[in-house]
């Protein structure tokens, strides 16, 4: 193995050592705050596409800059220490859906680059800011059959994946990022084609960023999509080595705390993530969810309390209020205490 060079991202452990770090809140929820319209979406550069595109938030890096920069600027206003790229879904896989993956390698780039700037623009030598490269699941899964009357059948390989999450992660890491966050994990393979793509660009570039791993529980099962348990999905992601594990979207906090209790338990070595929704899904509120601002915090300080978590944050439903209130609520708190740390090892 080359030797690897690290970045400022050096200060992210030193950070989780000594206090909860703050993620920001969710993206789409906000993004659909501002009512965009088909014309917003396609922008001038794509005015005359032939096919619909609204939804596709990861193009408005490209067509309104804007509107992720207002809303990353938000976030840190709010006190948030990390923000997530607008790339969730920013892969050709998932882009092939509105027949543009061709544009992912430059929605990642544009995306990556609007985070830094908001990051370089609130950092201060005291509190700095730092960048997250965020790589979603795909709409397609390598675990799953797509086809009810045939088990064995899939819609994407293993090979297709790794393809794409390394376009990926190149671009977001040109762009500026400091670490990388694979995120809303329910299928584990999915999950491994991403790492497996991550460590070949290390080894390509001579860089090594810091990772974040965050799978999604998607019911009371305890169990992610693909079948695993909490410490059974740990084992299998463990090998990357990363910064810090966790559990995001799906649950509200309540229904998550017990999971991220098994995670402690089954990860003494790393330091633990974790952000909910805000509660239950609620067209009646104004963010589509249930819980305020400070039903979230006051759940999150809990979780804080019991010594559970390194990095909290919000997911579907949160917004720079919510995350304000987070902040402000565990502030006075400890992080969990890591022992060792993968993050800490030396890279021959």
């Amino acid at each position: 193995m080359k030797s690897l060079t690290y970045t400022r991202a050096q200060a992210l452990p030193e950070i989780l050592k000594t206090r909860i770090a703050i993620l920001d809140g969710a993206m789409g929820t906000m993004i659909q705050r501002f009512k965009l319209s088909e014309a917003d979406y396609r922008g001038e550069r794509f005015k005359d596409f032939p096919k619909d595109v609204k939804g596709n938030n990861e193009l408005l890096s490209l067509t309104r800059p804007d509107v992720n920069t207002d809303i990353h600027e938000r976030y840190l206003a709010a006190g948030a220490d990390m923000i997530e790229t607008n790339t969730f879904g920013a892969t050709r896989i998932a882009q092939a859906d509105y027949d543009m993956a061709e544009l992912a390698f430059e929605m990642n780039l544009a995306s990556a680059k609007l985070a830094r700037a908001a990051c370089d623009k609130y950092a201060t030598p005291d509190k700095p800011r730092f960048a997250l490269g965020a790589l979603g699941p795909t709409p397609k899964t390598a675990s799953i059959s797509p086809d009810v009357n045939d088990p064995g059948a899939r819609n994407v390989t293993f090979e297709e994946l790794r393809a794409s999450y390394y376009e990926q992660v190149k671009a977001l890491v040109e762009g500026g990022v400091d670490a990388l966050l694979v995120e809303t994990i329910f299928d584990t393979l999915n999950a491994k084609a991403a790492l497996f793509a991550i460590d070949e660009y290390f080894e390509a570039s001579g860089e090594r960023l810091p990772i974040i791993i965050s799978g999604t529980v998607t019911d009371a099962s305890g169990r992610i999509l693909s079948g695993q348990t909490v410490t059974a999905f740990w084992h299998s992601v463990r090998h990357a080595q990363p910064l810090a594990i966790g559990l995001n979207c799906a649950l509200g906090a309540a229904l998550m705390r017990p999971y991220i209790q098994e995670l402690n338990r089954a990860a003494p070595d790393t330091f633990i993530s974790c952000y909910p929704n805000a509660g239950l899904p609620n067209p009646m509120s104004d963010t589509g969810f249930d819980e305020t601002p400070a039903d979230t915090s006051r759940l999150i300080r809990e979780f804080a309390a019991e010594g559970l978590v390194n990095i909290v944050g919000g997911c579907c439903g949160t917004t720079p209020e919510h995350i304000g209130a987070i902040g402000k609520a565990v502030a006075p708190l400890a992080p969990r205490n890591v022992h060792g740390g993968f993050f800490y090892k030396e890279v021959a």
